[in-house]
């Protein structure tokens, strides 16, 4: 569904982006991992179209991106921010009602058929009896699902999603990846997220790319990619790799200064 090839973009600090080559199949959950300033925010604008890359080229369903309009790119990837501007005193109706926007011509309203797209949008991620209320109003988890619904009301057949567990606690963490794996399953799309929990990428994704310094340095699946000399060259850190002891995937524990790990069942792989 999303195929990217040599990718190149520079700010103006220098290269952030560099000869990366990304895919993301339809059904697949990928997560895109790295440490801070490693780029992978960046490859998230580039995917969406928000930003240009300097060179290389990025094809949705087929489809070179580069050709279309902003509205066009909209029926074909859906963005997920960190963190977004929200108008508060928006319902979260006619918030998620905004993600019909590409659909509609313009000055035109939204007809009962978008209206139907949104309520099922809201009833996949349970904020369909929010539909009254004031997005201010809300938890910050119902807030990131209201986020995600709106999304999903944009009907396209590639969603990215960057760090959309940040400054969640661990119920709505776990929350808002369990509605984003039930949605992958329902939908069968390609989904891309970032994400700095590693732990919890290894958990939900089907494959990790993992990227440091605007390159690809790994990747595979979430075992294939997450051992210990891998994290340690990426990150600059020590850790240690255990694994689920009922999911099975692998679990990232750094190492401290004196080298403890905190004690635990676990023995590292």
């Amino acid at each position: 569904m999303l195929v990217a090839r040599d990718l190149h973009f520079a700010h103006k600090s220098g290269f952030a982006v560099r000869g990366v080559d990304f895919e993301a199949r339809k059904g697949e959950l990928v997560g895109l991992v790295g440490p801070n300033g490693a780029g992978k925010t960046t490859l998230l604008r580039l995917f969406s179209g928000t930003l240009a890359p300097s060179r290389g080229s990025i094809e949705i369903g087929g489809v070179d991106i580069a050709s279309l309009n902003a509205s066009e790119r909209a029926r074909l990837v859906s963005v997920v921010p960190q963190n977004p501007q929200l108008p508060l005193i928006f319902s979260v109706l006619d918030l998620v009602l905004m993600g019909r926007n590409a659909h509609l011509k313009l000055l035109e309203w939204e007809s009962q058929s978008d209206i139907e797209i949104a309520r099922r949008a809201m009833e996949m991620t349970d904020t369909w009896r929010f539909r009254d209320r004031e997005i201010g109003s809300l938890s910050g988890g119902e807030r990131q699902r209201a986020v995600v619904a709106l999304a999903l009301a944009q009907q396209s057949p590639v969603m990215v999603m960057d760090e959309p567990t940040a400054s969640l606690d661990l119920g709505h963490q776990t929350g808002v990846m369990d509605l984003v794996r039930d949605l992958q399953r329902q939908r069968a799309d390609a989904i891309v997220v970032a994400m700095h929990d590693l732990t919890l990428a290894a958990q939900y994704c089907d494959r990790l790319v993992m990227v440091t310094d605007g390159r690809v340095f790994a990747q595979g699946t979430p075992r294939e990619v997450l051992t210990r000399d891998v994290i340690s060259e990426a990150y600059g850190a020590e850790v240690l790799v255990l694994m689920h002891p009922e999911a099975g995937s692998p679990v990232v524990v750094p190492v401290s200064g004196n080298g403890s790990a905190g004690q635990g069942p676990l023995l590292d792989t």
